[in-house]
């Protein structure tokens, strides 16, 4: 979540002065092209500044510094929309230096957002090419270090989840994606609560990501089918031919309407959690007295567990649902 809140209270205030929490609350868990560390007494801002990289049609390829665009601030014709429907994205400056909305560039950019999924990726690679290694030079035995760690993991995921639901004939060859996606989600969940860079960015409280990552599932479950599972999309077993007319719209619907829930289920419970600890701290300069810092903090901790138990169930649940999707989609006819 990773912002000093002393410093964003003169950043989040309103025009009146007052703190503005909803401000405070959504410059964190929104993505950005900056990573913003504090602000010093000046106003000043100290953050980190990522990398644009947009293409527009009529002037080609642009890459600099987003500490060119920072704080209302134009480049080459680009700055950052403040407001409207496209707040926090690049756009056009017209020639009398406002923003103008119309024929967005296709922006590329480095956010916060995906330098998270970087750092996470980065993390996921080591922690996977350690344990390789590491079996590598031990072979099949007591697990040690790293192996004592990750194997339970592992063969939790195996034996519970994926075998159970798409079963033992068929499950190894969706294992890598099954363990790719919960270490990917554990990871990225667990980041998002260490508030200091370059960790705390809300990666899967990102609709974005959850999408993609549903997407993942949605195409792996359909492009891996078997004929039994459309043939009871398109004449389910039982069912009156008068009506398939209506029960293959619905049947349709349910195809998209799983990997749908996917993605919301995961973005709402992540995002949830960052806003209830933000307002947590907002508490402290709304009421603007350090009497309620004690019980702010206290519920903060309280709500930072609760987190870290929603982090790896959030992992579990999503892989479950995923392995029960593909599940259904290839398991073969029964007869009687």
């Amino acid at each position: 979540m990773g912002a000093d809140p002393e410093g964003e209270e003169e950043k989040s205030a309103g025009s009146d002065g007052k703190f503005d929490a909803s401000s405070y609350i959504l410059d964190h868990v929104a993505d950005s092209h900056e990573w913003h560390i504090l602000t010093k007494k000046d106003g000043s801002a100290v953050a980190v500044y990522l990398p644009v990289i947009i293409y527009d049609k009529a002037s080609g390829l642009h890459i600099f510094s987003s500490r060119k665009i920072a704080e209302g601030h134009s480049y080459e014709g680009f700055t950052v929309a403040h407001e409207g429907t496209n707040a926090g994205k690049i756009v056009h400056v017209n020639s009398e230096g406002h923003p103008d909305e119309t024929n967005l560039p296709l922006d590329f950019s480095i956010t916060k957002a995906i330098f998270g999924m970087i750092v996470a990726a980065v993390i996921l690679l080591w922690l996977m090419l350690s344990l390789a290694r590491s079996y590598k030079k031990t072979g099949i035995s007591a697990p040690k270090g790293i192996q004592g760690f990750l194997e339970p993991v592992i063969l939790f995921i195996r034996d519970d989840i994926a075998m159970p639901n798409i079963g033992e004939k068929k499950y190894a060859r969706y294992m890598p994606y099954l363990l790719t996606v919960f270490f990917f989600i554990l990871i990225n969940n667990l980041l998002g609560l260490i508030p200091i860079f370059p960790f705390g960015a809300n990666v899967t409280g990102n609709v974005n990501v959850t999408f993609v990552l549903a997407l993942c599932t949605f195409l792996i479950t359909q492009l891996t089918a078997n004929k039994y599972h459309w043939k009871h999309v398109f004449k389910a077993p039982g069912v009156p031919f008068w009506l398939l007319p209506i029960m293959i719209p619905v049947e349709i619907i349910g195809l998209f309407s799983k990997p749908f829930a996917l993605m919301i289920r995961l973005f709402a419970n992540m995002v949830a959690g960052h806003i209830i600890i933000l307002s947590l701290i907002a508490l402290i300069f709304i009421f603007q007295t350090i009497l309620v810092a004690p019980v702010s903090v206290f519920f903060v901790l309280f709500m930072d567990c609760i987190e870290l138990l929603v982090a790896f169930l959030q992992a579990y649940v999503f892989t479950l649902l995923s392995s029960l999707f593909i599940g259904m989609a290839t398991a073969e006819e029964e007869h009687h």
